[in-house]
C-alpha cells in the first residue's frame, strides 16, 4: 500500500518581512516550539509587512515554501497592478510594490550579494540608476501560440461547457510546458506591440489557422517575435510550425496589409521540437531584414536573432556607466587599449571605440561577431577588432603578446558568470582597469572573490533595466593592485 504524503500545514497570522534575492518574499519563524532557529518561508507575490495565512507547499530542513491563503492584513506598502494578467503570466512579479520600493529592494539584492557571497573589501555602493520608463519599455517581447489554453480552477470546475476556442497567443503559464495563458495587453509593451499580437490572434480564429500543439509538434501558428526601436523602426517575426508556402503566405500578407509601417516583417519555418529560432534560416517578406537603433549618433543594425538589451533607454545608462567606470569620458593624448570580453554584437565595444586607440571584442557566438563586424562598419569604426571562439583558448598569452596588455578590460558575461579558467586567462592578462558588467550580482561576487588577491573593487553602480521584476544590473570597477 503506497504510503500517504503527509499533509503540510497552514500557518495562520504569518507576518512577511523581506524580500528574497529571487524576488520572493519571506517571512521567518520556528517550525516547531522547541527549536532554537527560524526557518525560513519562501512566499510569492508578498509583500514586507503583509500578515497573512500562508500554506505550505514545500518543506526541506532550513527553508519551506508557500503561497498566501488569505490575507489578513495587507501591508501598507502595497499598490494596486495595473496588469489584469497579475499573478497568472509568471511576468512582472513586483506590480505590487511602489517602483522606489522595488529600487531599495533591488539596492540591497546587490549589496547582500557582494557581501555575503564576495566577502571582499568594498566601497560604498552608489545610489541604483531607476528607469525613467517603467511601463512600455521592452523592445522585443516573444509569444507563443498554442492549442492548449490555460484555464482557471474556477472555468474547469463550473460544470458549464467553454463557450470560446481552446487557442492562445501568449506566454507559458509557469510549471506547465504546454499550457499557454492568452494574453490581452501586456503594459510591458508599446501600444502597437499589443495591437500588432491582438490582430494576429483575431486573424487566426477568424480564418480557422491552426495553434501550434507541442505533444504532436504540429500546427501552423508557432511563436512571434515583435521588436521596436527608439527610432520608431518596428519588426515582426513569425515562426510557423509547417511548411504551407501558401498559408504562410497568407498570414503575412494580412500582416502587412494591416500593419503597412513595418519596418520588416521576416519569418521562420520551425519544424524542431524547441522554439528557437537561433539556428533557423530567417526569410524576409516585407521591408529589411533589421531595424537600426541609435545611441549617441551610433547606429546598430538589429536582426532576428541579435541580441539588443531589451530597455534601449536604460541601456544608454547602462552603457554610459560601463564607459565612466573605465575612464573613457576622458580625453587624453593617450587613448587606451580595449578588451571587450563576452562582446556579443559589440554594442558595448563600437561605444566605447571612439574613446579607444583600439577595442578587441571576443565573443562565442560566430554569427554575434558577425554583427558586431557589421555594427563597426556602418559606423565608420576602424579601430575595432572582433574574434569568435571560446574565451579561455582565444586570450591566451600569445593572444595578448600580439594585441598588447589592456590598459581597461569590460566584461559582461551571462547570468552563469566567468570560468574560473577565464577568470585565470584576465588575471594573467593583467589589466590597470576591468569593468565588470553583470545582470547576476551573486556569480559576479563569486568572480570578484576569485579576483581580490590581483584587484581591488573602486565602484559599486547597479542600474535598473526591468521594472516589476526582481532582476537587476550591477556595474563594477577594479583596479590592480600596485
Amino acid at each position: 500500500m503506497a504510503r500517504r504524503k503527509k499533509e503540510l500545514p497552514l500557518l495562520e497570522g504569518i507576518e512577511i518581512t523581506g524580500i528574497a534575492a529571487e524576488g520572493k518574499s519571506v517571512a521567518k519563524i520556528k517550525w516547531r516550539p522547541e527549536d532554537e532557529k527560524n526557518i525560513v518561508i519562501f512566499i510569492p507575490y508578498g509583500a514586507p509587512g503583509d500578515i497573512a495565512d500562508i500554506k505550505i507547499d514545500r518543506k526541506k530542513n532550513s527553508f519551506a515554501e508557500g503561497h498566501i491563503s488569505r490575507m489578513v492584513s495587507p501591508s501598507r506598502l502595497r499598490v494596486e497592478p495595473k496588469c489584469s494578467h497579475f499573478g497568472l503570466c509568471g511576468g512582472c512579479k513586483w506590480q505590487h510594490l511602489p517602483y522606489e520600493e522595488q529600487l531599495k529592494f533591488k539596492q540591497q539584492q546587490v549589496e547582500d550579494a557582494l557581501t555575503r557571497i564576495g566577502k571582499i573589501e568594498l566601497p560604498a555602493v552608489s545610489p541604483i540608476l531607476g528607469s525613467r520608463d517603467v511601463w512600455g519599455y521592452r523592445n522585443k517581447m516573444e509569444y507563443t501560440f498554442s492549442n492548449k489554453k490555460w484555464r482557471t480552477w474556477e472555468e474547469m470546475h463550473s460544470g458549464e461547457p467553454f463557450s470560446d476556442s481552446s487557442n492562445a497567443l501568449g506566454f507559458h503559464i509557469p510549471g506547465a510546458f504546454d499550457k499557454v495563458l492568452p494574453i490581452k495587453e501586456c503594459l510591458l509593451q508599446c501600444d502597437f506591440g499589443n495591437e500588432v499580437r491582438n490582430f494576429i490572434f483575431n486573424l487566426a480564429e477568424e480564418r480557422g489557422y491552426s495553434f501550434y500543439d507541442i505533444r504532436n509538434n504540429c500546427g501552423l501558428l508557432r511563436t512571434l517575435m515583435i521588436r521596436t526601436a527608439s527610432t520608431g523602426e518596428n519588426m515582426v517575426c513569425v515562426a510557423f510550425g509547417e511548411d504551407n508556402p501558401e498559408l504562410i503566405e497568407e498570414v503575412l500578407e494580412a500582416i502587412a496589409e494591416r500593419f503597412p509601417t513595418l519596418t520588416s516583417l521576416v519569418y521562420a519555418v520551425n519544424l524542431k521540437l524547441n522554439d528557437s529560432i537561433s539556428d533557423l534560416e530567417i526569410k524576409t517578406f516585407r521591408g529589411r531584414d533589421y531595424l537600426i537603433e541609435e545611441m549617441e549618433g551610433l547606429k546598430f543594425r538589429i536582426n532576428a536573432k541579435s541580441f539588443y538589451q531589451t530597455n534601449s533607454r536604460q541601456a544608454y545608462e547602462l552603457y554610459k556607466t560601463a564607459r565612466r567606470l573605465a575612464g573613457l569620458e576622458e580625453s587624453s593624448e593617450r587613448k587606451p587599449l580595449v578588451y571587450d570580453l563576452y562582446t556579443g554584437t559589440g554594442t558595448i565595444a563600437n561605444f566605447v571605440a571612439r574613446n579607444c586607440s583600439k577595442v578587441i571584442g571576443i565573443e562565442y557566438v560566430p554569427e554575434a561577431i558577425e554583427d558586431a563586424k557589421l555594427n563597426a562598419e556602418v559606423n565608420g569604426l576602424d579601430n575595432t577588432l572582433f574574434y569568435a571562439g571560446d574565451m579561455k583558448n582565444i586570450l591566451t598569452d600569445e593572444f595578448v603578446s600580439r594585441h598588447g596588455r589592456p590598459d581597461v578590460m569590460i566584461i559582461d558575461p551571462p547570468r552563469a558568470g566567468m570560468h574560473e579558467d577565464v577568470v585565470n586567462v584576465i588575471l594573467n592578462a593583467e589589466p590597470d582597469v576591468i569593468v565588470y558588467v553583470s545582470c547576476n550580482p551573486s556569480t559576479q561576487a563569486r568572480d570578484l572573490a576569485l579576483m581580490d588577491e590581483k584587484y581591488r573593487v573602486t565602484d559599486v553602480q547597479p542600474v535598473d533595466m526591468f521594472p516589476h521584476t526582481h532582476h537587476v544590473e550591477n556595474v563594477v570597477r577594479m583596479e590592480r593592485r600596485k
